[in-house]
């Protein structure tokens, strides 16, 4: 099969791209003649088309600027589902909450975790206790009828 000037530029880009070349030319080929050279135009945007628009998107990093506490949550702590609740109230978009860390990176915004940790905690007393209090429970334990690793069963 001859390749037209066309079908040799498209052979070179695909072989550019790193393209499995015969398969990739062949498929276009059958699309170019089936339809056209508006066949091979770019397919568009996979997936829904975004509900935010962008003046949207701007105003929510202000309302997430402001704090969970503008919109009646006790702590300052966003989570998805608070913001999906902020997007519902503030836009009238209905997001799972799911799916709002996709928006959140796209905004710029990185999840972070809480450390879990009570803000009463007193770290120096948790220093003592791991340094004095667990090695001594540790060496009771183990010499209350443990057996150490070099003591061997007699047959």
């Amino acid at each position: 099969m001859a390749l037209t000037a066309e079908g040799r530029k498209a052979f070179y880009r695909a072989y550019e791209l790193r393209m499995d070349t015969r398969q990739t030319v062949a498929r276009w080929a059958q699309v170019y003649r089936g339809a056209g050279r508006e066949g091979l135009k770019k397919a568009g945007r996979a997936g829904r088309k975004p509900q935010l628009q962008e003046q949207d998107r701007k105003r929510l990093i202000e309302r997430l600027r402001e704090g969970p506490e503008a919109l009646g949550y006790e702590t300052p702590l966003w989570t998805c589902p608070r913001v999906a609740h902020l997007i519902q109230e503030e836009f009238g978009v209905s997001y799972h909450a799911g799916h709002v860390w996709k928006i959140l990176i796209g905004l710029g915004w990185s999840p972070q975790r809480p450390t879990g940790r009570a803000r009463e905690r007193n770290e120096e007393a948790i220093r003592t206790w791991k340094k004095k209090t667990w090695p001594a429970i540790k060496k009771k334990r183990a010499g209350k009828g443990a057996r150490s690793s070099s003591s061997t069963k007699a047959d």
